[in-house]
């Protein structure tokens, strides 16, 4: 039980602050650039597609795609063990329930809404909380398998012996 309430915890804040962050931004970034440090900025843009604003126009098929990831990862929640690692598939899953949610909220019919993405680096393409938290959870999950896996092929070495 743990488990799933940690999942759904990271999930539920991830969500909130990418949507309070997407409200910011389309609130206080219409009409402007705001530069930060170094190369960041904070730069409004609405993306019609998915990763590097490529397929544009594919909003309904990409919700769809979005609800059966959430299902899939949320079914594979026990093979995520210790906390991090749920933390992080939590984060996830909130990453892509917060971009479904602009794709659902954001447009003039089901699916078609633009997801707002307003972080710049000026060397990476533009992104926003949920994109964030989709990647560093990714790279926590599978750094963990990596780990397990490790530690499960170590104990088979020792136990043939």
């Amino acid at each position: 039980m743990t488990r799933n309430l940690n999942i759904a915890v990271a999930s539920g804040a991830v969500v909130c602050l990418d949507q309070i962050t997407k409200a910011w931004a389309v609130a206080a970034l219409d009409d402007q650039i705001i530069d930060l440090v170094w190369t960041l900025r904070l730069r409004l843009v609405h993306n019609t597609g998915f990763a590097f604003s490529t397929g544009s126009g594919l909003g309904p098929v990409l919700a769809i795609v979005a609800i059966v990831i959430v299902g899939v990862l949320w079914s594979s929640r026990r093979r995520v063990q210790g906390f991090w690692a749920t933390v992080a598939l939590g984060g996830i899953i909130g990453g892509a329930l917060g971009n479904l949610a602009d794709r659902v909220f954001r447009g003039a019919a089901w699916g078609r809404g633009a997801v707002v993405d307003f972080i710049d680096l000026q060397w990476w393409p533009i992104f926003n909380v949920a994109d964030a938290s989709i990647t560093v959870g990714l790279v926590i999950v599978l750094f963990h398998l990596y780990r397990s896996d490790r530690r499960r092929a170590r104990a088979a070495r020792e136990a043939s012996g």
